[in-house]
């Protein structure tokens, strides 16, 4: 069976689907890996080396007849509709799928028989960590983020001793401790600043100590949710929480901000009012402007300047600027999903796979959003 890697098309994406290094556990599956010329130039991939671990460079100029003879077409962003519908029926794609807002392309694989999987809805179980995008992303998304916030604040991040005096440590305060968060915290750590951290789940304070920061109780009502997200505050509780974080985000010189749920508007966070109240030079850093903004004001890809003087720099496509490490991370979760589906037999010497989505496995039935000509019931 033919695996198929587009280069990616949408602005700002340099992720690759397959790394060259990831190319061999799929040719000694059984499976053939085809990849369009470029696609990894990005991610520091050239051709010479996919073509060395096993792969076949396909020009761009034949990418249609490729995605008609795919049986698996792995990619970063979903496929357009146009792409999706000159897939066979049958033919799987992987790729970050959101439910919400790819509903084009889903109807699109829906209508053309393809079977459509989102990374972004692999369950979170022990079984399928190993596959999990969204965690591995937000790996990336949260060491980018500090690296962000010291940039852009005009302060050192360590404690200095110099002959001319004391240089204090920068404030860091991150708000949301999951993946990201935590991995913001420990990297502005090893930068040397002071860092404290909060979080609406009581349960991640071991894990920022763990991390040598400070842990924030604004001693609030537990909102522990299902698949270790936070759920949905009420408006009271958000009110509340604002109130009482405002003076550890006035103190602050960079805030981080990481709070967000796959499908859903990001938590409103921080008001206009809250960091009007912080130092001018204070930097501000939402991971979350893309599905909203935990920041009031905060835009997707834009570093603006308040009129206090409050620098806020909005995400966008975080993963893609650290491309080589995020396409390695996301190759692999693919590679896992896929070999899941994936049977070998060997006869003659020769190895051949097939692909077959197994609809009774809890990971399968939970990332595969169209089967068979439907979109799948989400429960």
């Amino acid at each position: 069976m033919r695996v198929l890697v587009p280069a990616e098309t949408k602005a700002g994406e340099k992720r690759v689907a397959l790394v060259p290094d990831i190319i061999s556990k799929l040719t000694r599956a059984g499976l053939t890996v085809a990849v369009q010329s470029g696609a990894g130039i990005h991610s520091q991939a050239p051709d010479n080396d996919f073509q060395s671990a096993g792969a076949e460079i396909v020009a761009s100029s034949n990418l249609d007849s490729e995605l008609a003879k795919a049986d698996v077409v792995a990619s970063v962003q979903p496929l357009s509709p146009e792409m999706m519908k000159k897939l066979k029926r049958g033919a799987i794609t992987i790729s970050f799928l959101s439910p919400t807002g790819a509903t084009d392309s889903i109807n699109a694989a829906a209508s053309s028989g393809v079977t459509a999987f989102s990374m972004e809805m692999i369950p979170r179980i022990s079984r399928a960590q190993s596959m999990d995008a969204l965690t591995s992303q937000a790996l990336c998304a949260g060491y980018r983020a500090a690296l962000v916030g010291a940039e852009l604040s005009p302060r050192f991040f360590p404690l200095l001793m110099t002959a001319a005096g004391t240089v204090t440590p920068a404030q860091v305060l991150v708000l949301g401790a999951g993946v990201a968060g935590l991995q913001a915290i420990a990297t502005a750590r090893r930068l040397g600043a002071v860092v404290s951290a909060y979080d609406v789940r009581p349960s991640s304070a071991d894990e920022v100590r763990s991390m040598g920061a400070t842990f924030i109780d604004l001693d609030l009502e537990v909102l522990e949710g299902a698949g270790g997200y936070a759920r949905e505050m009420t408006e009271e509780r958000a009110a509340k929480q604002r109130e009482l974080l405002t003076p550890f985000i006035t103190k602050s010189n960079v805030l981080i901000t990481t709070a967000a749920v796959p499908g859903r508007p990001a938590p409103r966070l921080v008001t206009a009012q809250m960091y009007s109240q912080m130092a001018a030079g204070s930097v501000i850093v939402d991971l979350a402007a893309e599905s909203g903004g935990n920041v009031e004001g905060s835009q997707p890809g834009e570093t603006i300047t308040t009129p206090s003087g409050v620098v806020i720099w909005g995400g966008k496509d975080v993963p893609s600027q650290l491309p080589f490490h995020a396409s390695s991370l996301y190759s692999r979760n693919v590679v896992n999903l896929l070999m899941l589906m994936t049977k070998s037999e060997t006869t003659d010497g020769a190895t051949r796979a097939t692909v077959t989505p197994d609809f009774a496995d809890e990971i399968i039935a939970a990332a595969a959003l169209t089967h068979d000509g439907a979109i799948r019931e989400r429960k």
